[in-house]
């Protein structure tokens, strides 16, 4: 199994920055095999959307509406993935969660909530 906890959420004004971190434990076979690890978020009232993701090769892919703003980066030696915020936007608030991929296996972390306030 892998597990996944999330870190450095909190609560910003607009224009701030976050960087959020997650850290992945358990099998170390599993965790060095990950295709892919990213970042999700979910708004009161919406789905679950992707944010960025990245590869095991460090390919990264983002949303178009949040390139620019956000930057997503992985720590192979330390089983880390985290997102850098910049430029935060009331729309950013919601429960951030970090993703690992392996073959068909996805695992989740619990989330950790996001608010930015005018």
């Amino acid at each position: 199994q892998v597990q996944l906890v999330e870190s450095g959420g909190g609560l910003v004004q607009a224009g701030g920055s976050l960087r959020l971190s997650c850290a992945a434990s358990g099998s170390i076979f599993k965790i060095l095999s990950l295709d892919s690890m990213a970042w999700y978020r979910q708004a009161p009232g919406n789905q679950r959307e992707l944010v960025a993701s990245i590869t095991s090769g460090g390919g990264t892919n983002y949303v178009d509406s949040l390139k620019g703003r956000f930057t997503i980066s992985r720590n192979n030696a330390k089983n880390t993935v985290n997102l850098q915020m910049n430029s935060l936007k009331p729309e950013d608030t919601a429960v951030y969660y970090c993703n690992a991929h392996r073959q068909d296996i996805d695992y989740w972390g619990k989330g950790t909530q996001v608010t930015v306030s005018l």
